[in-house]
């Protein structure tokens, strides 16, 4: 889970604009494919790979996006049952259009996944893949993974089937539309049940100890003739609906596991030196964090419009750090197994337009579902995807890490010198004199170097604004 989702609106041609294409060359990054793989895309969109998709093109598909979003993974139709809700969870059948060691495949295993800046993305397929033929855009049919998924009147999942299908998406929809039609009493019920199923799967969430943290959007804003960061609170549609896919992400490890191979996505439970440094932070922000409530129960309790629960909760995904992929075979799972902010066993697949490993999760699914060995081009690479996935990972947080220090570089050019109210919300354990601050008044946190004095973690602090040059892309703060 990234730390910091950042956004730009307005025309591209700013100078802030030109920094991040800029940022772009600098980190050796293209939106361009090498020639082959274009061809070898062009060739898969004209004769696809489809093996034996049933047609499923009578289900009323919807896909909830953001607006701009056009790399569409998923979509998803709701019935209620007699006795529950069933969810059919379509996600895009990419392994249809990439052959196994081909130039796409190569180019995939290179990218290992879809970069995001501020202004735009580096796509880990050409375009003509993932946001045209293999999209699950409206009015096309579609080759998909389709999941089913049905559960009892509690939000339980009881059974589980995927198969490939032949789908097509009737509409694309966006969160805040979502959330208008479904405050407003203006949905029909396959739409309006995605409150229903969604509160109900938060309901699990709280009683297996889970805990989803919903971090703010960053939206970098034009202000007289600079820049502002302000913070976009996610709605409860986009919890819903994440809560989809956490569902199936669970139903895909507990097949993988039934049948003794897979990946899984795993994170040890936090040490308790990290939720104590934490604690301190929240502190530092007046999170009232009561001794006795556990880290879960407080971050259930965050309202992500205010300013100081949006920076703790940037400040909570510390506690995930430890994410990444453990490959298992012949039944032997790995130590731990579960994903501890999941709090049960949990992989990715619903996003293998943007994410290399959910392409090997399906398959292994739908080999688990029909009682199948693996094909062997996905056995051969399970090897090496925790280590692939590893490093996309570096590489998508140096990307994170630069876009921000040149954003707030920019929105900051104008007042160095300048003395602001400021929380130490984190300190380095190697260097206790460097670390990061929020600034009351700005949705900024920033680096800060007390020289030779040691940084109060989670306590007040006014600092002066030393460093902050869009060129480098670096802010630093010192005490002041």
């Amino acid at each position: 889970m990234p730390r910091r989702h950042l956004r730009m609106t307005g025309p591209a041609d700013t100078p802030l604009g030109a920094s991040l294409r800029e940022l772009r060359t600098e980190l050796g990054l293209s939106d361009d494919f090498p020639p082959e793989v274009l061809a070898e895309a062009a060739q898969a969109v004209k004769d696809p790979a489809v093996p034996a998709h049933e047609d499923a093109t009578d289900l009323p598909l919807f896909t909830i996006d953001p607006p701009a979003s056009a790399d569409l993974d998923q979509a998803m139709y709701l019935q209620r049952r007699r006795r529950g809700y069933r969810v059919h969870y379509a996600v895009a059948d990419v392994a249809a259009f990439v052959r196994p060691g081909g130039a796409l495949d190569t180019e995939a295993h290179r990218r290992v996944t879809t970069l995001y800046f501020p202004d735009g993305r580096v796509p880990l397929h050409p375009t003509l893949l993932s946001e045209g033929a293999a999209g699950l855009l409206p009015g096309q049919t579609r080759p998909a993974v389709l999941w089913r998924i049905d559960l009892d009147t509690e939000g339980a999942a009881v059974v589980t089937s995927v198969r490939r299908a032949l789908v097509r998406s009737h509409a694309k929809l966006d969160h805040a539309g979502v959330q208008r039609q479904i405050d407003t009493d203006t949905a029909e019920e396959p739409l309006a049940l995605l409150r229903d199923i969604g509160r109900l799967r938060e309901e699990q969430e709280v009683a297996r100890g889970g805990i989803s943290l919903n971090v703010p959007e960053q939206e970098i804003v034009e202000r007289d003739g600079g820049y502002g960061l302000e913070y976009r609170a996610p709605l409860p549609a986009d919890g819903w609906n994440a809560q989809i896919s956490l569902l199936t992400g669970m139903a895909a490890a507990r097949l993988m596991t039934e049948t003794g191979t897979g990946v899984l996505r795993t994170l040890p439970v936090a040490p308790d030196g990290a939720v104590a440094r934490l604690r301190r932070s929240a502190e530092a922000l007046h999170i009232d964090w009561p001794h006795h409530f556990p880290y879960a129960q407080v971050v259930r309790s965050l309202d992500p419009r205010k300013a100081n629960h949006a920076a703790f909760l940037q400040e909570c995904t510390t506690l995930l750090r430890g994410a990444g992929y453990t490959v298992f075979e012949h039944g032997e799972l790995p130590t731990p197994a579960v994903h501890a902010a999941v709090a049960d066993l949990y992989t990715h697949c619903t996003a293998p337009l943007r994410r290399l490993v959910d392409r090997y999760t399906a398959e292994l699914c739908l080999a688990a579902v029909a009682d199948q060995d693996p094909p062997e081009w996905v056995r051969a690479a399970l090897p090496g995807l925790p280590k692939e996935m590893a490093d996309g990972a570096r590489r998508a947080n140096t990307v994170e890490r630069e876009c921000v220090d040149l954003v707030e570089a920019a929105l900051l050019k104008d007042r160095i010198g300048e003395i602001f109210d400021a929380y130490v919300v984190d300190v380095s354990e190697q260097e206790p004199t460097t670390g990061t601050v929020h600034i009351d008044d700005l949705a900024v946190v920033a680096r800060i170097d007390g020289g030779d004095t040691k940084l109060p973690l989670g306590q007040r602090l006014q600092v002066r604004l030393d460093r902050a040059d869009p060129g480098s892309a670096k802010v630093l703060f010192a005490p002041a």
